[in-house]
């Protein structure tokens, strides 16, 4: 059974805060034994705003981004805050959680075949979430056929008495889309939804992400590999390795001016649509988990400007030009 465990009262939510996770620790096990999951993660999402959260794959993102949700690995132990729209996640219990999932916050996950059920129809998917709110069943049918119909179904009616594996994987997704926003969710969590999506079908995805947001107002943590997408979507962005948040900073300006030798070393190791022609840098060495990660900075085994300083202690977080970032050096990655 998951634990979660509070040690700190929670701060007083900001009401323009969707979703705050401040010093989340999480581990499975306890003692000796216990293998760490996650350490002094702290991450915001304002009402209307998008967060990006990037990283290889492994370092803790989706991990991160359930855990708005409670949905924390079975036997995990968890402490720190995590609040969704002034709701305590650490603290709430089955019913709470269940009441939080249905109406403040929703998930898209990466590969909709794996997040929906396949034996029922689409529509009872839709109007499930919105029934148990109390809604009568005509009107939630009404809502479920306008929800497809804004999100680019054809023949919402028909879709309805469809079941999932007779839509394509970008129809599908979108069909995933409009059951997370039938609520009106105050947070909206986007767990690498466009991965499996081909280059036309993610672009309309993301905008139909965009605009829904932005009528809403709902903040959105986007959970992706992608570097490009997240610097031409993400208001700020945080970098994430082997279970830690390395760096935080505005998008545009994370992509210009990287301040941490991870995102360096991540935006030379991937292609770009934008700008010359450059080299593609592979990161040396292999992606660590929190786990088997060194002493002091877990970057260090894999980082060219690791110094014997760096083994002492994991750096603090200070800021350095438009950045907050976790390394002893980062003048030399960004003069």
């Amino acid at each position: 059974m998951t634990m979660l465990v509070k040690e700190e009262p929670a701060a007083r939510p900001d009401e323009r805060t969707a979703l705050a996770i401040s010093g989340l620790n999480l581990a499975i096990g306890t003692g000796d034994k216990a293998i760490p999951l996650l350490a002094d993660v702290t991450v915001r999402v304002g009402r209307g705003e998008t967060v990006g959260l990037v990283g290889e794959s492994g370092s803790g993102k989706s991990l991160t981004a359930r855990s708005a949700l409670g949905m924390l690995p079975r036997g995990a132990r968890a402490t720190g805050n995590v609040t969704v729209a002034g709701a305590d996640v650490l603290a709430a219990g089955r019913k709470a959680l269940r009441d939080l999932r249905r109406t403040r916050v929703a998930m898209v996950f990466q590969d909709p075949r794996a997040s929906i059920n396949p034996v029922r129809r689409v529509g009872n998917y839709l109007t499930e979430g919105l029934r148990a709110r109390g809604m009568p069943s005509r009107a939630a049918t009404e809502r479920a056929l306008d929800l497809l119909d804004r999100v680019g179904i054809r023949d919402p009616r028909s879709a309805m008495r469809r079941f999932p594996h007779e839509f394509s994987g970008g129809m599908l997704q979108r069909v995933v889309i409009a059951g997370a926003l039938s609520t009106e969710p105050e947070l909206l969590l986007a767990d690498e939804p466009t991965t499996a999506l081909d280059v036309t079908t993610q672009a309309e995805v993301i905008g139909l992400l965009k605009t829904m947001q932005r009528e809403r107002g709902t903040g959105m943590l986007f959970v992706t590999h992608d570097l490009d997408l997240a610097a031409a979507i993400c208001d700020r962005i945080y970098v994430m390795y082997a279970g830690r948040i390395v760096e935080e900073s505005a998008g545009v300006s994370l992509f210009r001016t990287p301040a941490h030798p991870y995102t360096k070393a991540l935006l030379e190791a991937s292609p770009s649509v934008h700008g010359d022609k450059v080299e593609i840098k592979a990161i040396r060495g292999r992606p660590r988990a929190l786990a088997e990660s060194p002493s002091g900075c877990s970057f260090r085994d894999r980082c060219p400007l690791a110094g014997d300083d760096c083994v002492e202690s994991v750096p603090a977080f200070r800021p350095h030009k438009t950045s907050l970032v976790a390394c002893l050096r980062p003048e030399q990655v960004t003069p």
